[in-house]
């Protein structure tokens, strides 16, 4: 009887947590494959070469950041052009002169966007890390920067996510994204202040798209989260316990599409490189929206 007590004291353990973030949550949706590559394997395999968009954004997201922790008496269009030109990234793209361009657009992106904004206003966070957790997940994230609003008389915490891509977004994406719907339930936890409103800042349209989402509306896109972590964690499992590499595939296949062509883990997928090429590193990059 001694030696099975051990045991029986484990019995009554809790049921460990799926710590994740919402991008963790969306790459097992989105591609098993790539979820394995990102998140599993040690080392993990090397990456394709830097996308231009994705400097873009990043440059436009330090930017905005730093605008935002300037004196009020600082915040103007002409700072946060100056402050791009210093966190500016030249990978990706073609040449010299297409990364002088981009950050020319780049920079009048944060101009005009910051002179749609009241300096006075004090954002509740920016670069905000935010969490909760349920009894399946431990959710983390970063919010790009969370307003206090008072709107009707009432107060509203708003969870703002800026957006640089080249496609034009709707009312659809606010009201669909995962992970802004689970930012919202993070920042009501860690806050203790209840927060349903989204919205997704398009920069280079200047297009606010917004959602107030409800009580319901939070709970599904939650249960959702809570599957989704509950097949990313049984996956993950089974993965430490030493699957052999035709089983590994099999638990991670990937989803081959189109979109493969953006996969940074392309041309170690022998799946998506026979379905498509590689997308050249600017390729990603748009005209101007007018």
């Amino acid at each position: 009887m001694a030696a099975s007590q051990p045991e029986l004291a484990l019995e009554g353990l809790p049921k460990r947590l799926f710590a994740c973030t919402p991008t963790r949550l969306t790459t097992w949706l989105d591609c098993r494959r790539r979820y394995r590559f990102t998140y599993l394997d040690k080392p993990q395999p090397p990456k394709g070469p830097p996308w231009a968009h994705n400097s873009v954004g990043s440059a436009v997201h330090l930017a905005m950041a730093g605008w935002h922790r300037l004196d009020p008496a600082a915040r103007t269009p002409e700072a946060a052009a100056r402050l791009l030109d210093q966190v500016w990234l030249h990978d990706g793209f073609r040449d010299d002169e297409q990364s002088e361009l981009w950050r020319d657009r780049a920079r009048e992106m944060v101009a005009s966007y910051t002179s749609t904004l009241d300096p006075d206003d004090e954002p509740l966070g920016v670069e905000r890390t935010v969490g909760t957790r349920t009894s399946v997940l431990a959710l983390s994230g970063r919010v790009d920067r969370l307003d206090h609003r008072v709107v009707d008389g009432h107060e509203q915490v708003v969870v703002v996510d800026y957006k640089t891509g080249r496609r034009l977004l709707t009312s659809y994406d606010a009201r669909s994204s995962l992970a802004l719907a689970l930012y919202a339930l993070a920042v009501t936890r860690t806050l203790r202040r209840p927060c349903v409103r989204v919205e997704l800042h398009h920069l280079p349209s200047g297009e606010v798209l917004a959602h107030d989402h409800t009580a319901e509306s939070l709970q599904r896109h939650l249960s959702r989260a809570e599957s989704l972590g509950e097949e990313a964690a049984a996956a993950d499992s089974a993965y430490r316990d030493g699957l052999g590499d035709e089983s590994a595939d099999r638990l991670f296949p990937p989803d081959v599409s189109p979109s493969c062509r953006w996969c940074d883990f392309l041309r170690v997928c022998p799946a998506g490189s026979a379905a498509v090429r590689p997308a050249h590193g600017s390729a990603g990059l748009a005209e101007p929206v007018a």
